[in-house]
């Protein structure tokens, strides 16, 4: 008597990865379907032999559609989609590996923990401080122009007072902070001005001769690359030289209202109580004026 016994395979294994708890590190500039983790890497095996169907969620909120795997049975991660490091700069994704397609009975699941960090890149040319931003993602600050003043003939041995504030750029990738160096590239006829690499700091070589106001272009870059680099407009006027005190032309004014009067009504005379009262200062530095 011949007995043929075949042995029937259960389906009594669950897949297995290699790793279930893994930390990667991406660049904020990887390209769009750059692979992240290999195959290799995240492949499960599966002691029955079994196809392995694989399934990618992601775990932390607003960071959906970045990373995604190549195929169902193909768990290779890659990137879907450019980053931001002003966005998010860690996410948690969840890679299951089932024997079963999703939704079958008598399915066994392996999970495997995938923490992914994203490190700054040197993305973006410095910013002139103050700026304001023009995009809700805050990647594109721009700065209003500097503005100052200097005397006719005059040549002021400190750095120049300027609006709204002193000339200063700062790299807005903040965790590289690369080091920016400053020059007036534009508008300084006749070399008035020189500017400070380091500070930004604007001074006067000599006196100005002429009435005629600059508009300066002074440049911050990058010395780790000089293609990172912004421009900023700096306004200079000229003006002559004060040497008399402003003074009003009466040391006491005397007004009338009448009881009962809205805001912003005119003030009168008291000795001439139909002429508005005036108060008014003269300058000897301006006669005609």
């Amino acid at each position: 008597l011949q007995i043929l016994v075949t042995i029937v395979n259960v389906n009594d294994n669950s897949p297995v990865f290699q790793e279930t708890n893994i930390t990667q590190a991406v660049p904020e500039d990887t390209k769009v379907n750059a692979t992240i983790i290999a195959r290799e890497s995240l492949s499960a095996t599966d002691g029955d032999l079994d196809v392995i169907y694989y399934e990618l969620t992601t775990v932390v909120p607003d960071t959906e559609g970045y990373f995604a795997i190549r195929g169902l049975n193909n768990p290779e991660l890659y990137l879907q989609k450019a980053l931001n490091y002003e966005k998010f700069n860690w996410t948690m994704l969840l890679l299951y590996g089932r024997d079963r397609p999703a939704g079958s009975n008598d399915t066994n699941t392996a999970t495997a923990t995938i923490n992914i960090f994203i490190e700054q890149a040197d993305t973006r040319p410095p910013w002139f401080l103050p700026c304001s931003f023009i995009n809700t993602d805050k990647s594109i600050c721009i700065s209003s122009p500097y503005t100052g003043r200097v005397t006719i003939f005059e040549m002021s041995t400190e750095p120049l007072t300027l609006q709204p504030g002193p000339v200063y750029a700062v790299d807005p990738d903040y965790t590289l902070n690369e080091k920016i160096v400053y020059s007036i590239v534009g508008g300084d006829t006749d070399n008035v001005f020189s500017v400070d690499a380091d500070t930004g700091n604007l001074t006067m070589n000599k006196a100005v001769a002429s009435a005629d106001s600059f508009l300066l272009q002074v440049m911050a870059t990058q010395v780790n690359n000089i293609q990172k680099y912004s421009v900023a407009t700096v306004e200079i006027l000229v003006i002559n030289k004060s040497n008399y005190t402003p003074y009003f032309e009466s040391k006491i004014y005397n007004g009338m209202v009448s009881v009962g009067l809205n805001p912003g009504s005119f003030v009168y005379q008291a000795d001439h109580p139909s002429s508005p009262l005036m108060i008014t200062a003269v300058d000897d530095d301006f006669p005609d004026v």
